[in-house]
């Protein structure tokens, strides 16, 4: 049985910091969330850096900024 959305919100404000889902929606940390992830999905698109074919960190390092770079640029 679902409960009621009003006893939902009451629910999570009767228990505070103690833990469960915040009663309020933060817009501004949601939109930089979604940057966070846009940006992840953009990275992952490239198959050498998703499987790390790169054995030097510097090498992996230079192809994570090169990604960075033309996803910015949108190349």
């Amino acid at each position: 049985m679902i409960p009621e959305k009003k006893d939902q919100i009451a629910a999570r404000k009767k228990r505070g910091n103690r833990g469960g889902r915040l009663p309020a929606f933060d817009a501004v940390a949601y939109k930089n969330r979604n940057v966070v992830e846009r940006s992840f999905a953009y990275v992952k698109q490239w198959r050498g850096l998703a499987t790390r074919y790169d054995k030097l960190a510097i090498t992996y390092r230079a192809a994570v900024v090169l990604s960075a770079i033309l996803t910015w640029l949108r190349i």
